[in-house]
Formats: C-alpha cells, sequence, structure tokens
C-alpha cells in the first residue's frame, strides 16, 4: 500500500512493485486483488504504455500523462473529437470577425468562453488545452494573430485563403517563351507576361 501511495497520481508498475518490495508475484497478486477490493488502490492503465498494468490509490484522479488529457478517449487519440473542437474554434473566429481576413480578432479567452457557453466539449477543457487547439489551427494557416489587446492578449482571425495552383504544370516553366505567359490561378487571380510570377 505505502509504495502505491507513494507514487502519487502517476501510478506505479506492478512489476516497479515487486521489485522495491521483494514479495513474489503470485503474493503480490493475491495483495493487490485484496487492496482493489477493499477500495484502496485501482488498476490503471497509461496511454503511452497499454498493457502494463499500473496501480495507484483508489480516491486518486490519474495524472493527465497517464491518461493523456482530454485528447485521448479509451486510451486512444481521439481525432474526431479534436476535429469537431477545431471546427467549432474556427467557425467562432469567423463568426465573431464577421469573414475571412477581416475584424480585430478575438482573443483566447473570448474562444475559450464561446466554447463553455456553447457546451462543445464532452470534457472540461482548461484555457491552456485550448491555446492548444488554437496554436494547431494557426500551424495549418486556418487562422492567424492579427495584432494584440491592450493588456498584451493575441487577436485571431481567419487566415485568408491561399494558393499556388495556377493553369500551368511544372513542365512548363522549361518552355522558353514561358516569361510571356498569362498565368490564371484557381482563385481567378490573373498575372499578365512579365508580372513576377508568384502569388500569395
Amino acid at each position: 500500500y505505502q509504495v502505491v501511495e507513494g507514487a502519487g497520481n502517476k501510478g506505479i508498475w506492478t512489476v516497479d512493485v515487486r521489485v522495491q518490495t521483494n514479495i513474489q508475484q503470485a503474493t503480490l497478486t493475491k495483495i493487490f486483488k485484496q487492496l482493489e477490493t477493499r477500495r484502496l488502490i485501482k488498476p490503471i492503465k497509461a496511454v503511452t504504455a497499454k498493457t502494463k498494468k499500473l496501480y495507484m490509490l483508489y480516491d486518486l484522479t490519474p495524472a493527465k500523462e497517464i491518461t493523456g488529457g482530454p485528447w485521448y478517449t479509451e486510451y486512444e487519440f481521439d481525432h474526431e473529437f479534436i476535429a469537431e473542437l477545431r471546427n467549432f474554434i474556427l467557425m467562432c473566429v469567423r463568426r465573431m470577425n464577421g469573414g475571412l481576413g477581416v475584424g480585430n480578432g478575438v482573443t483566447l479567452k473570448q474562444i475559450y468562453e464561446k466554447m463553455v457557453q456553447a457546451n462543445v466539449s464532452r470534457v472540461q477543457l482548461s484555457l491552456d488545452e485550448v491555446q492548444q487547439l488554437v496554436q494547431t489551427l494557426a500551424f495549418d494557416y486556418m487562422i492567424e494573430q492579427r495584432g494584440v489587446t491592450e493588456d498584451g492578449e493575441a487577436l485571431f482571425v481567419a487566415a485568408k485563403r491561399i494558393t499556388t495552383l495556377c493553369s500551368f504544370g511544372w513542365w512548363d516553366v522549361l518552355d522558353p517563351d514561358f516569361h510571356f505567359r498569362s498565368i490564371r490561378f484557381e482563385d481567378d487571380v490573373r498575372l499578365a507576361p512579365h508580372e513576377p510570377h508568384h502569388h500569395s
């Protein structure tokens, strides 16, 4: 019991308990069962090692490093849940700003409050966890920071769509007359001959 208690909310692997106590596995298994029956300890699994059995005190909540936090469901990374939350944040940023790349921006706190108000998450998310989601959207160029508030909080807007797809293939640039052509991009931007052939 004391060895498990010393591990805190991170739990301790059964092999580590055996090494620390010098108790044979068969005896240790009986002790674990008795302690479980008396609701003094409970078995848990870690997202990093699903096959290892960890034990911790019954009344403790496992640490996020063990459970994976809100991003994991039954020890599996929950892509669908994260995609839903990202879509909600993107919708919030667009609506609260009035469209793509417009508006003064919304703060992380405003996004967080909107998520709480709409009750979109099945688990209570912290401000830091919402920030992680916002950062993934920024890394994917779906939102961008546009300045800061007087208090130094970042302001986010939906990123303008950027495309580099245009009406020619890479092999066309090898033609000697390439710089005399006009180029049409998929968003209908046209570059006349002799204009710099880059698009942003």
